[in-house]
């Protein structure tokens, strides 16, 4: 997973494991603070934090400590207990463009971190109920 513009990982691009923890670390007030987000989430967001930070490690070209840890992400699986309707996997990826911009990555690199989450975020989509429930 190489980026062409950075002629590196995306991992690497962001500064590896501090730049992807200063992301996850400002991603997740947005998440709790969101109200069609916070809901889902636990109280203490610290092992949720943490296991993100172990997944987008992997996921962005770092090395496998979510898979380490936890065996095949299987993230679509992980996330069917949870009612994920099309605005949820949006209000997702806006909490983190809004991440990545509040760390000041170049643009570029916001928008293939975007890019690259979007199609997971759109297949963890598992309801169209528009009530969220």
């Amino acid at each position: 997973m190489t980026m062409n513009n950075y002629g590196t990982t995306i991992y690497e691009a962001i500064g590896g494991s501090e730049g992807l923890r200063k992301i996850v670390e400002a991603f997740y007030p947005k998440v709790k603070a969101h109200p069609l987000l916070g809901p889902l989430f636990p109280e203490d967001i610290d092992p949720v934090m943490e296991r993100q930070h172990m997944f987008l490690t992997q996921f962005f070209g770092g090395p496998s400590l979510y898979s380490d840890a936890f065996g095949h992400p299987m993230m679509r699986a992980r996330h069917l207990p949870f009612p994920i309707t099309p605005a949820r996997a949006e209000a997702w990826l806006d909490c983190m463009r809004r991440a990545l911009a509040e760390n000041e990555l170049p643009m570029g690199l916001q928008q293939a971190v975007i890019e690259r989450l979007s199609g997971p975020a759109h297949h963890f989509v598992n309801t169209t109920d528009e009530r969220e429930t």
